[in-house]
């Protein structure tokens, strides 16, 4: 075969080889070879014991890190002649054994590369590259079934799957990443032992569906974990979207528009230098969560009708809870639940043009979402009827302009009210309380509502309001 392998992997294979030890290409890199695909981190095996091949390592690489220690593993980094840097990662022969309960295996040392290829995942992760010499390893013709384009599993896939339940979910994410099909048998044990995954950490589930939603073809992904029966149990709301009618397309269950918004809001990213760099996480949870309250909100109206009445209020709680439990950062959880919550505001805006006063609270509140929101705004609107589209299209473009230029005339990002609290406690004359925040919030609102003014207009409407209504006694509304 004839493979264009990194000089990196060649150099290091001379250093192993001159110590007398083994050390092969394997896993990732090696599949990707085949697939030309690009491969930036390097994975080796070799056998010998990481005391033992540690001191080639630091001498070769211009970083050492030993983490993995514990496990046989040690890793560098090695800079280019172009600046460029290459990981690469070296692990002794292993051949673990697991406990029933846990994911985690009792580290053993092995003695052959065979042996060391017949605990990996998939059959198109269990080929190596013996180096400097370049001898192809492949001893459960993963190459046959990378030209075949399937997954399958290098031992039974009940033991494979037993033994680490996370290679499950690796299974529906190189669907995504790679494009291949699960092979039937394999996918059968998928099915038959989805309640494996109970053991498996949400961290690392999390790893993984982040790796599946960052991919090139998340939707195919998705669709392979709901088949299997997997989503029921790492993320059940998808599944529930099935036989749901949306209001948009009675002919098709809520679950086919949730990947319809999806694509379409992924062909709305923008390159490095657009304010949606492809891929965003964020924007593409949020389309495939957008519509999760719909199950929990239906009702059967008369005449047939269908209604998802606070469907995006609904939606936006359950997604929080979804992320929390799968441990997603904090700025996810919170940026995802607040695009499911917001996904509807626009949609009044086709019936009647809005305000300036609510062009400027559509983006004050969007914040730093704005640009995502609007995307997911667009992909939502997945009506069949051209004219519809068109409408809404134009209505949307018609906001963005109007966006662009009260922008010109005021920064959005930095909208105050005209009166700092000082100066309304100064006016009023007022000590810190209750009182001075909800005047704050009276002269924001006004401020939204007017634009900006100078300052003897708005102490005017300050005295106005405080004279009207006079809510010292009041308490403050909560946020």
């Amino acid at each position: 075969m004839d493979f264009e392998v990194s000089p990196v992997a060649i150099e290091l294979g001379k250093l192993f080889q001159k110590e007398g030890y083994e050390l092969a290409l394997v896993g990732g890199p090696v599949r990707d070879l085949l697939l030309h695909r690009p491969s930036h981190d390097l994975d080796f095996c070799t056998s010998a014991r990481p005391e033992q091949f540690e001191p080639i390592l630091r001498r070769f690489g211009d970083g050492f890190w030993d983490m993995g220690r514990k496990f046989g593993t040690l890793g560098i980094i090695k800079r280019l002649p172009d600046g460029r840097e290459v990981s690469c990662e070296v692990t002794t022969y292993r051949s673990d054994t697991y406990n029933p309960d846990s994911r985690k295996p009792e580290v053993n040392y092995g003695d052959s590369l065979e042996g060391d290829l017949s605990r990996r995942d998939f059959t198109v992760n269990a080929m190596a590259l013996r180096v400097p010499d370049l001898e192809f390893v492949d001893p459960f013709c993963g190459a046959k079934d990378i030209e075949k384009g399937i997954l399958r599993t290098p031992v039974a896939p009940e033991q494979s799957f037993d033994d680490d339940p996370l290679r499950m979910m690796r299974a529906v994410r190189f669907v995504a990443q790679l494009g291949f099909s699960i092979e039937p048998a394999t996918a059968q044990a998928i099915t038959e032992m989805t309640d494996r995954m109970r053991i498996v950490s949400a961290e690392r589930v999390r790893d993984e569906l982040t790796k599946l939603m960052l991919s090139t073809n998340p939707r195919a992904g998705l669709e392979a974990l709901v088949d299997s029966g997997l989503a029921d149990i790492v993320l059940p709301e998808l599944p529930a979207l099935h036989l749901e009618i949306d209001e948009h397309h009675r002919h098709k269950d809520v679950f086919e528009h949730t990947m319809m918004v999806l694509e379409r809001a992924m062909a709305l990213e923008t390159d490095d230098d657009g304010p949606v760099p492809t891929p965003d996480l964020t924007l593409r949870l949020a389309a495939i969560m957008h519509d999760v309250g719909k199950p929990r909100t239906r009702k059967f109206e008369a005449g047939g009708k269908v209604s998802f009445y606070q469907h995006d209020l609904v939606g936006a709680r359950m997604t929080r809870k979804r992320l929390k439990a799968l441990r997603f950062d904090k700025h996810i959880v919170d940026d995802v639940s607040d695009l499911v919550a917001m996904h509807l505001r626009f949609h009044g805006y086709t019936e009647e043009r809005w305000t300036d006063a609510a062009v400027r609270r559509y983006v004050k509140d969007a914040g730093h979402l704005y640009d995502r929101l609007n995307r997911l705004t667009r992909a939502d609107a997945t009506t069949s009827n051209k004219g519809k589209e068109r409408m809404f299209a134009a209505a949307m473009d018609d906001l963005e302009e109007r966006v662009r230029t009260l922008k010109q005339q005021e920064d959005f990002d930095a909208i105050r009210p005209d009166l700092n609290g000082q100066q309304i406690m100064q006016i009023l004359g007022l000590q810190p309380g209750p009182a001075v925040g909800k005047a704050y919030k009276h002269m924001l609102n006004y401020r939204l509502d007017n634009g900006p003014v100078d300052e003897e207009t708005a102490t005017a409407e300050l005295v106005s309001w405080w004279n009207d209504g006079n809510p010292a006694d009041e308490p403050a509304d909560e946020d």
